[in-house]
């Protein structure tokens, strides 16, 4: 029987179907985690994982480079936010071990951070979550189909799986359709169910997107030569940015930052790029610090040997 295009409702009404529950436990298979709950964005899943799971009693520790919708679950949530400074492991250890008891303590970071292309250190963060009481949640966004020997994330490669209560897992990035995949034990998936408003209270995501999520599992765990091929060419195109002069910061991903600090320089670099047929985008305050405006460069599996030179040279002679 055709599921049809719309949902007509919420999960929780008569907007569920069977496609979605599959897909969901298929995805919870690919995280090794006991189950996984589908939301309609990566935004309203990390709006709905931090309000539910947090309260104003509570402590979370926070990357001061978190994505927006983590800065705003935590608002939301009304707990104390207690910012610390990009990946800075022993600061971070010094505000855990001060936080005041009894407070319920959560450290909420990307693993790859989408502006800056660096990873963050989660076998530090589980060491020392284990030591201190403190759950972890992990945004997997830009990891998630790329990094890991099964593609299933920076969390399987790390070799943390047991260390995370939650992972947020954007599939509108390497997994090529929409919506968000929260994975983690039963039990907080059914917590979840129950008190995640932005899942109570959405209309469901079209049927059809969860046939295509279940296509998109079945490419990166059948053609990891896809993967293999993006972490290659990153690797090219940052060398070759870095023989031409250009600050990349510490990017050791797929996603290139070329860092300029001028918006209008940023702007105009991006302009030569696009004409020049590169669809390179300037980012720009608020995304991003004051005076750190930049281009972001994603690496695809599409993209061959001669585009990365060529978008090498062009953006070498963009940015001078």
């Amino acid at each position: 029987m055709s599921e049809g295009c719309g949902s007509t409702a919420s999960r929780l009404l008569r907007g569920d179907r069977e496609l979605f529950r599959r897909v969901e436990k298929r995805f919870a298979e690919f995280k090794n985690t006991e189950a996984a709950l589908y939301f309609n964005s990566g935004y309203t899943a990390n709006l709905g994982v931090v309000t539910a799971v947090v309260d104003r009693h509570d402590l979370v520790f926070s990357d001061e480079y978190n994505h927006a919708s983590l800065v705003d679950g935590i608002r939301l949530s009304r707990a104390r936010r207690v910012k610390f400074p990009h990946c800075d492991v022993d600061r971070l250890a010094r505000l855990l071990r001060e936080a005041p008891p009894p407070a319920q303590k959560f450290l909420v970071t990307e693993s790859l951070f989408s502006m800056d292309g660096d990873f963050a250190p989660l076998a530090d963060y589980a060491e020392l979550c284990s030591e201190t009481g403190t759950a972890l949640i992990v945004d997997e966004a830009h990891a998630v189909g790329v990094y890991g020997a099964r593609g299933s994330g920076f969390i399987e490669q790390a070799g943390v799986s047991d260390h995370v209560l939650l992972s947020v897992n954007t599939a509108g990035k390497a997994l090529g359709s929409a919506g968000a995949f929260v994975a983690g034990p039963a039990w907080v998936i059914d917590y979840l169910i129950q008190t995640a408003r932005p899942f109570i209270f959405s209309t469901a995501a079209p049927p059809p997107i969860a046939a295509a999520l279940e296509a998109s599992l079945t490419v990166i765990e059948t053609e990891p030569e896809r993967r293999e091929r993006v972490l290659k060419h990153s690797a090219l195109l940052r060398s070759l940015l870095g023989e031409a002069g250009i600050n990349t910061g510490g990017s050791r991903s797929q996603i290139i930052p070329v860092l300029l600090g001028d918006n209008t320089r940023a702007c105009r670099a991006a302009s030569e790029l696009q004409a020049a047929g590169f669809d390179v985008r300037a980012i720009r305050p608020p995304a991003v610090p004051e005076g750190t405006a930049r281009l972001r460069i994603s690496v695809n599996a599409a993209v061959d040997e001669g585009a990365l030179r060529a978008v090498a040279q062009l953006a070498a002679r963009a940015c001078r």
